[in-house]
């Protein structure tokens, strides 16, 4: 039987891990982008996440936008 409360610890520390370090990576890759005048400071961004977990057969993908105004 597949433990649910072990299960439920494992991804909330997996998507901890993802949070932070997509935030990290979001925020530098956004400075260096508006820095390199790629960006203005009023833009708005599209963005993608894809969750993949080929194990299980999962892929999932999240649209969403980033507003810098």
């Amino acid at each position: 039987m597949l433990n649910e409360e072990v299960l439920n610890i494992e991804i909330r520390k997996f998507l901890k891990k993802v949070g932070i370090t997509s935030q990290r990576e979001i925020e530098n890759s956004i400075r260096n982008a508006f820095n390199q005048s790629i960006i203005k400071k009023d833009q708005i961004l599209e963005a993608t996440i894809v969750l993949e977990i080929p194990t299980v057969k999962l892929k999932y993908t999240i649209d969403g936008k980033i507003s810098l105004a």
